[in-house]
């Protein structure tokens, strides 16, 4: 059960203004283990299959922006337990206030030298960065100074897990909406660590036995994304609703700009609720010839990151005819609607979710 009263909209605002979660946010979080919606039980983790996270994050995102996109990004980072070495799982996963923040920015390079990495970097848009443990950075990998390079001449990359205290937080999350997600950048210079920390996001390298870890990272990302633009949506359509309503009362419009107004909302929710159904089939379709064969086709991957940007281009597209019929009140940057707006047109810019499938 979500309260909304800790998420109500005076609480959102302050969020918002103070450019990170509540600490009553984060204690609701840490009792119902949101960030680790994909960790094990046995490590503390909440333990949900790909289709209950899903479910659990887009009403987060209904209820807030900032507070879905965070607890997206943090649980995401966790899902990364499924390729991380034994030893380190049970170190880091089982304290209560866990928090992985972390980039997809190749922004770091790391030198094995002597048997344990120096890492050198700084990495952008780390969501949930005032509140991490720990981050998750993405390097290129160094032997003595030198490249290392595979089969085909690519450059190694790996992903390694980092302690807060052995980074540097950026104040770099300058932008309209998503305020309270505190996405900044981070860096450190010079730092030794075992090898250990480091690991391979690859279905064929995840360490536990669970078709979780074997979901492409691709599709997973594009999944988790697009349930925070359908939740944010919502949000958006009501409180337009809203809005224009009120307005009534006081400009009194005739039948037939009424008429107008409920034809077109019904039929945008009744769009988007049948985008809804669609894009949920195809991740369960994907899940559960997973779990059946143990393996997803790429035609049944390619459905997926389809269906992904479709969802997310006819939000863009619904939002853009209904906003007008709000008023000047989404202009009016202390409105709840104004927030909501910025946000989804901020989080709407995910690279992601407008390249070609």
């Amino acid at each position: 059960m979500i309260p909304k009263s800790i998420f109500d909209s005076e609480n959102c605002a302050l969020a918002e203004k103070s450019g990170s979660l509540l600490p009553e946010w984060l204690e609701k979080i840490y009792e119902e283990k949101w960030f680790k919606l994909f960790v094990p039980k046995d490590l503390d983790g909440l333990g949900c299959n790909l289709i209950e996270a899903l479910r659990i994050e887009e009403k987060l995102a209904k209820l807030d922006g900032s507070l879905g996109w965070t607890v997206t990004l943090c649980a995401g980072a966790g899902w990364f337990v499924g390729f991380m070495d034994e030893s380190l799982r049970k170190e880091v996963f089982p304290r209560k206030d866990l928090c992985l923040a972390g980039s997809g920015f190749v922004g770091g390079k790391a030198d094995l030298v002597k048997g344990e990495f120096e890492i050198n970097g700084s990495w952008t848009y780390a969501s949930g960065a005032l509140h991490a443990t720990h981050f998750t950075a993405n390097c290129e990998v160094l032997v003595e100074g030198h490249p290392k390079i595979d089969a085909a001449g690519n450059p190694i990359i790996k992903a390694f897990l980092l302690e807060r205290s052995e980074l540097e937080i950026l104040d770099s999350w300058n932008y309209m909406g998503m305020k309270a997600t505190g996405s900044h950048a981070f860096r450190t210079e010079k730092l030794k660590v075992p090898i250990s920390r480091g690991f391979e996001i690859d279905p064929l390298k995840n360490q536990l036995d669970d078709p979780l870890y074997q979901f492409p990272f691709l599709q997973f990302a594009e999944i988790t994304l697009t349930v925070n633009i359908l939740g944010i949506s919502f949000h958006m359509i009501d409180l337009i609703e809203s809005a224009f309503w009120r307005r009534n009362e006081y400009k009194k419009y005739d039948k037939k700009h009424l008429t107008y107004f409920e034809e077109l909302v019904g039929k945008k929710k009744r769009k988007l609720q049948k985008l809804k159904v669609e894009f949920y089939k195809q991740v369960e379709n994907a899940w559960n010839e997973l779990e059946k064969k143990g393996d997803i086709s790429k035609k049944t991957l390619k459905k997926v990151s389809k269906i992904s940007r479709n969802l997310t281009q006819k939000c863009r597209e619904i939002n853009s005819s209904l906003y007008p019929f709000s008023g000047l009140e989404a202009a009016r940057t202390d409105t709840e609607l104004n927030r909501v707006w910025r946000d989804f047109n901020t989080v709407s810019q995910h690279s992601l979710l407008i390249s070609p499938f």
